[in-house]
């Protein structure tokens, strides 16, 4: 099957499992639930989904071990933070692995769903914020460091810029790599159009009417300014982008603290996707030279 109509397949079975979970009443997840039972590693995105479609709150292997003491290379634990339609075990049981055995202490979230339904980040983006906000104080606590660096896909992206503007992210985060953020929402081949005819926050996806281009929320997050001169963000987008569209409307204004990429500029003949990203070796190589520069390596294409 053509890989975006493979994709398109995905997130049309994700929104029919947010709306049975809409009206089923489940009860709200936790946002520093680590208690769920760590998932096999996975090399793809779709089997990684399937995965989680049976066990909704597994951990991604290498991931939530509070009593991980990150060492002097990696002073900074990694919290990933997942997109849209995902969970934190569909988004990155190939990468979390990979930061471990890095030495990185790895941490990560569900945030904005029900407990026992594997399709989050759908809430009310401030809200997801908060959840945000508390798991990385819990890790701040658990692993005595001072920072974090957040790495996060889609959503989980851009989220974390409202974390960092303004719940005081600003002082505990160190830097934010964004795989194909909704930095400027998206048009979504037209969608912006119908979602002009709803309200913001309309269920059963809230967070979805929120990155849709020009939306209020997408408006006031960067107004005054996109980025805090205390935080390195970096973002990688890929030209396949399907789901974030255009493309570049993942990329931040330019600043000093700020590194566009494109993944296409370092390896042409990729024709990796929205949520192919985190599981792309070349894409996760741009990861690890933005957590550590001084040990950057090309991407092997």
């Amino acid at each position: 099957m053509h890989r975006t109509k493979r994709t398109w397949r995905v997130l049309l079975a994700s929104l029919g499992a947010v709306a049975l979970a809409a009206t089923a009443g489940i009860g709200t997840a936790s946002a520093d639930d680590e208690t769920g039972e760590t998932g096999p590693r996975q090399d793809d995105f779709l089997s990684a989904f399937f995965y989680s479609q049976k066990h909704p709150e597994a951990v991604p292997p290498g991931a939530n071990d509070f009593s991980c003491t990150p060492g002097p290379e990696h002073p900074d634990p990694v919290v990933l933070v997942h997109g849209t339609f995902e969970n934190r075990y569909d988004n990155w049981a190939g990468l979390s692995p990979e930061l471990a055995e890095r030495g990185y202490c790895v941490f990560a979230l569900n945030y904005g769903g029900s407990e026992g339904n594997p399709i989050k980040g759908t809430r009310e983006i401030t809200r997801s914020a908060r959840q945000l906000d508390g798991f990385v104080e819990r890790v701040l606590r658990a692993t005595g460091a001072d920072e974090v660096d957040i790495v996060g896909h889609s959503q989980g992206g851009m989220m974390p810029r409202y974390y960092i503007e303004n719940l005081g992210g600003a002082d505990r985060v160190d830097s934010l790599v964004g795989l194909v953020p909704s930095n400027h929402g998206t048009t979504l081949w037209g969608l912006d159009t119908l979602g002009s005819f709803l309200p913001e926050g309309t269920p059963p996806c809230a967070s979805c009417t929120q990155q849709l281009k020009d939306s209020e929320f997408i408006t006031e997050l960067n107004a005054g300014g996109e980025t805090r001169p205390e935080v390195d963000y970096t973002v990688i987008a890929t030209k396949f982008d399907e789901v974030v569209t255009p493309y570049t409307s993942s990329f931040l204004e330019e600043a000093p603290n700020v590194t566009n990429q494109t993944l296409q500029d370092f390896c042409s003949g990729r024709l990796t996707e929205h949520v192919g990203i985190s599981y792309d070796p070349a894409a996760q190589q741009l990861v690890f030279n933005a957590l550590n520069p001084d040990g950057a390596e090309p991407p092997t294409c």
